[in-house]
């Protein structure tokens, strides 16, 4: 599909996403992967909701975050895989370019409200753990809205520059982006005006907000280590990390794929392929909301318990029908 011209230097009223550029052959099937994995991440995470929702033992700061989590992930995951979908399956590349700066916005907005509720559950499990007799004073139910009211709010107000920016850069007679969806760094590409204020916001933006979750994350597992090796049983040892083990792993899966897209757009154009960057692009979205419900669901015996418990239940009403 051709370029539109575009001669005022304005944004143009549409953009054309290119999806994955040299996987075109196997783009059907990788299609259906990521169709069968977006399934899945929502049928994971609305039955994790569902059951932290109806287990009233399941009510704790713990499952408060993690039902963010779960929301933010279908959120997450709903912003890019049905484009990326239409694209392969309708041929629908083109997007206004209210829609694509629209869709820019949540994108970003969720991932930075995903580095937060990752750092609250970090926290969470610091109080759990280091100071378990005041865990229940410290996360109150007021606590907890204004953690979530917090971690909204900073999310807002930190990425709703980037469409603005954006939308005020020059164009020329490109309007192809080389993406599945409206990222960031893809479109800005595209502008042949002064890109060094968006390059240097995305940059300032995306090391603070990640650096301090990190930070904050790094903090409290410090503090968690130094608080389990000081457990006088080796069960208890045991435990206590193993309550923590499921969301270190949700930490890896979140965070690495996009540290690896954030550095290959400003260091690693000329070495690392475009469908390699796009294809992990699309991962680092849709990935953990897939993999968050499974880990959860396996590492935590109230979710698993939960989830056994009606699974017998289902079971024993089904073999008592008539």
């Amino acid at each position: 599909m051709l370029a539109v011209p575009n001669t005022s230097h304005h944004i143009p009223s549409t953009f054309i996403l290119l999806g994955i550029p040299g996987l075109e052959e196997k783009a059907t099937w990788i299609s259906i992967l990521f169709c069968s994995i977006y399934v899945v991440a929502l049928l994971g995470n609305c039955s994790l909701l569902y059951f932290i929702k109806t287990e009233q033992s399941l009510h704790g700061p713990m499952y408060f975050f993690l039902s963010m989590l779960a929301l933010n992930d279908l959120a997450f995951s709903s912003s890019t895989v049905p484009q990326m979908l239409a694209i392969v399956w309708l041929n629908a590349r083109q997007v206004y370019s209210a829609s694509c700066l629209t869709q820019m916005f949540f994108v970003h907005s969720l991932s930075v409200v995903e580095s937060g509720i990752l750092a609250a559950m970090a926290y969470d499990r610091f109080v759990a753990i280091c100071i378990p007799l005041r865990y229940t004073s410290l996360l109150t139910h007021a606590v907890l809205k204004t953690i979530a009211a917090v971690i909204v709010v900073r999310a807002i107000v930190t990425v709703l520059p980037i469409p603005i920016l954006v939308g005020r850069l020059q164009y020329c007679s490109d309007n192809v982006v080389w993406h599945t969806y409206c990222e960031h760094m893809a479109v800005v590409k595209v502008a042949c005006g002064d890109t060094r204020v968006n390059n240097m916001y995305g940059l300032v933006l995306s090391l603070s907000i990640t650096g301090f979750d990190l930070l904050c994350i790094a903090l409290s597992y410090t503090m968690i280590l130094r608080a389990v090796y000081k457990l006088p049983s080796r069960t208890a040892r045991r435990k206590a990390v193993g309550t923590c083990g499921s969301h270190i792993c949700v930490i890896v899966i979140a965070y690495l794929p996009g540290i690896f897209s954030f550095l290959t757009y400003r260091f690693g154009e000329k070495t690392v392929p475009h469908h390699v960057h796009i294809f992990l692009a699309n991962i680092y979205i849709i990935f953990p909301a897939f993999l968050n419900p499974i880990i959860y669901g396996v590492k935590t015996k109230q979710i698993r318990e939960r989830v056994l418990k009606s699974l017998y239940r289902d079971n024993n009403t089904f073999w008592s029908l008539p």
